[in-house]
């Protein structure tokens, strides 16, 4: 499922929740799509971090390390 139909669903079900309860259904996909999203999420950023350099003054890179 590409990310934008996961955005787009996340809004629907957002929007309907403003009109009416969700049911339990809604409620458990909702709470899926929200899970798909954060992950992706995460994993672009991560992505990115490990990819990231700092540069020092003198021209020297040292690679950003996880922590902990």
């Amino acid at each position: 499922m590409e990310m934008q139909e996961v955005i787009a669903q996340i809004n629907a079900l957002a929007k309907l929740a403003k009109t009416r309860p969700l049911t339990a259904e809604e409620t458990a996909r909702r709470d899926r799509l929200r899970r798909v999203y954060i992950d992706a999420v995460k994993a672009s950023l991560t992505g990115q971090l490990d990819n990231t350099y700092i540069l020092y003054p003198d021209g020297t890179k040292k690679k950003l390390e996880k922590k902990g």
